[in-house]
């Protein structure tokens, strides 16, 4: 769990730096949904960096296709692409574009139109029950977008085929571009909501990656039901004065600000390092 820890921090790290360098980028969002990303690719789901299109792989949907600098950096790291491609992003001549796309190896579709993720997840998972394949589908979703009323019509499909092999993931922040989402479009009661429309509900802490891993590796809980897993996370998690301010969802750090935040960033991971236990072993507290 250390080492997830740690590579959460780094990738914060990394994706503040790729969003300062293209003069660009979604930081708010992205920083909120790092451990999300950390415990699916890095723990989770059954991928292979050298064969991106293996039919039995785990299938992932990033229906908050804004919030990709996490992501972009997540599938360098792991070998999808040079880790130097990341120092490109947004700029003439890359395929790493604002919004993720299929040019890039180990995105799945072409998402940034709020609402159409968990459409396209629960098709691949249809599909994906009538070949018999072993494989599971993740949609990470924001919660401003659940505002989209196709989100709520896949849901309904979702329930209606009984997917078990669906996950969807709110991020839910409670922060979109234009303020809180409990003023902008009352979400609440969310848990409830989803239940209705026949999901099975988890409530976790969208920063603590232990429970995040073992949430995830669980499903199917409920045998013909699609899985729910409302992620409560703080937008900008990480860096302190970034944290809960509607202004950087998409802000992009000046020089001055990138060094404060990698400095906070990097007493963290001095601390992580620092606190361990007798046994070599720290739960998360993220």
């Amino acid at each position: 769990m250390k080492t997830l820890m740690k590579k959460a921090i780094q990738l914060r790290m990394d994706l503040l730096q790729m969003i300062h360098r293209a003069n660009s980028g979604h930081t708010g969002g992205s920083l909120s949904s790092v451990d999300i990303l950390v415990a699916l690719f890095y723990r989770v789901m059954r991928i292979d960096p050298t064969r991106p299109l293996w039919e039995e792989r785990d299938r992932f949907v990033l229906s908050k296709g804004h919030s990709v600098e996490g992501y972009y950096a997540i599938l360098a790291d792991l070998g999808f692409f040079p880790k130097e491609e990341l120092e490109r992003y947004c700029r003439l001549g890359s395929f790493l574009t604002g919004h993720p796309t299929r040019k890039v190896p180990g995105v799945e579709v072409n998402t940034g139109a709020l609402g159409h993720g968990l459409a396209v997840g629960v098709g691949m998972a249809i599909a994906g029950k009538m070949d018999s394949k072993p494989y599971k589908v993740y949609v990470l979703m924001g919660d401003g977008e659940l505002g989209e009323g196709s989100v709520w019509e896949a849901a309904q499909v979702a329930a209606h085929y009984g997917l078990d092999n669906l996950v969807g993931i709110v991020d839910r922040n409670r922060l979109q571009i234009s303020g809180y989402t409990e003023e902008v479009l009352r979400l609440e009661n969310l848990a409830e909501k989803w239940r209705a429309f026949g999901w099975e509900v988890v409530n976790v802490d969208g920063h603590d990656l232990e429970r995040l891993v073992g949430t995830f590796e669980k499903v199917p809980i409920l045998a013909k039901k699609p899985h729910l897993v409302l992620a409560h996370t703080v937008k900008g998690k990480g860096v302190s004065f970034i944290e809960n301010k509607k202004e950087w969802h998409h802000h992009v750090p000046s020089e001055e600000e990138l060094r404060r935040a990698l400095e906070e960033l990097n007493r963290q991971l001095e601390e992580l390092e620092n606190d361990v236990s007798k046994d070599g072993y720290k739960t998360c507290n993220c």
